[in-house]
């Protein structure tokens, strides 16, 4: 993790916005995604790139989703659908509304466990299918 400060506390990340969650999920999670990737295969950069970029857009998100959603907690699932629902101040060029507003959904819940140093409990619910 490579947060400077000490993890957020839960009433904290909680009341951020979801957007801001967001933006910080998706950081969060390109990064993780990425040392995966990189851990996980011989590839040069560009091919790296590539495959991240097919997993971190928002329709690779979304459909990533479908397997996480049901394992939510109670709380994920509020952040989830504070970030689904939360107005966003950009719009996708290349997914599809519904794409979209799920992945940034997920990117806030990716984004509060992130602030909340909750590493492990992304790597369950995002990666377990990969592990497997």
């Amino acid at each position: 993790m490579i947060c400077t400060d000490a993890p957020a506390s839960k009433e904290r990340a909680r009341q951020m916005n979801p957007v801001v969650l967001a933006f910080v999920g998706d950081a969060a999670y390109t990064l993780l995604v990425r040392e995966k990737l990189a851990l996980a295969s011989s590839c040069k950069a560009g091919q790296l790139n590539k495959q991240t970029a097919e997993i971190v857009s928002a329709r690779g998100q979304s459909s990533l989703l479908e397997r996480a959603l049901p394992l939510f907690t109670e709380e994920e699932s509020e952040i989830y659908h504070r970030g689904r629902n939360a107005h966003k101040p950009t719009k996708s060029k290349n997914a599809s509304v519904a794409d979209y507003v799920r992945a940034t959904g997920m990117e806030a819940v990716i984004g509060y466990l992130y602030l909340t140093g909750d590493l492990k409990r992304i790597e369950e619910l995002f990666f377990a299918e990969e592990e497997a």
